[in-house]
């Protein structure tokens, strides 16, 4: 709900510094919304992603981005929050060891108690079911029961507000997903998506991660702007 009339409906965006975020973020922003960019520190492999989101967020113009701290380390159980497990460099059935228990589970909800604190009915995350490793929060039914808990379990949703989990990429190929944001000008040198990257966001060209995103490039017959280590 856009509580100043005559301004643009602010919205939060999960922002993570890849890819898909950085094309969710240029398309709300081209549908019209004042873009608040949310990233996470949450103890991950590398802070490369943080640095991209940064420097992504500025040049797609989001009003504000807040970065917020969460220690998902110290669960463990994921080889992007824990040291110990290999980041792996070949395909594996069932759901991979990058995933992240919990994750978009967090993230969302911080991003719903940030929304409801601007007054806004507007979260945007770029989880997509297409190409993906299999987790589990990235699919429709996942987003639905969240939407479901986030207008039962807030302040503003039982007064009457009904908040909406917009997710434009959930059924676009990768391929789709750069030509897009080719088309709304991202600049893909700047992100990173390598679930390994090193210091200066040079990917490893191993992992699911990077194997989607160059098939991605690939398909969409676009040269890969992505550096590699």
């Amino acid at each position: 709900m856009n509580t100043n009339v005559g301004q643009p409906t602010k919205a939060v965006i999960l922002l993570s510094g890849g890819l898909d975020s950085a094309t969710l973020l240029a398309i709300a922003r081209e549908r019209g919304f004042a873009c608040y960019a949310l990233s996470f520190n949450y103890a991950q492999r590398h802070s490369s992603e943080l640095n991209a989101a940064e420097k992504i967020a500025a040049n797609l113009g989001a009003i504000v981005h807040k970065v917020i701290s969460i220690d998902l380390g110290n669960m463990g159980g994921s080889a992007l929050t824990d040291q110990s497990i290999p980041v792996p460099d070949t395909m594996s059935d069932g759901i991979p060891v990058t995933y992240v228990p919990a994750r978009n589970t967090v993230f969302l909800s911080l991003a719903l108690g940030w929304a409801e604190v601007l007054g806004t009915s507007d979260i945007f995350i770029g989880v997509n079911a297409i190409d993906y490793s299999g987790y589990p929060d990235c699919r429709p039914e996942y987003i639905d029961a969240f939407t479901r808990m986030a207008n039962l379990a807030t302040r503003a949703g039982v007064e009457g507000q009904h908040f909406n989990i917009h997710t434009p990429l959930i059924s676009m190929s990768k391929a789709d997903i750069i030509r897009e944001g080719l088309r709304l000008g991202v600049d893909y040198s700047q992100t990173v998506s390598c679930y390994a990257a090193d210091e200066h966001g040079r990917a490893c060209g191993k992992c699911d991660s990077c194997r989607f995103r160059a098939a991605g490039f690939k398909q969409a017959g676009i040269a890969d702007p992505t550096r590699y280590c």
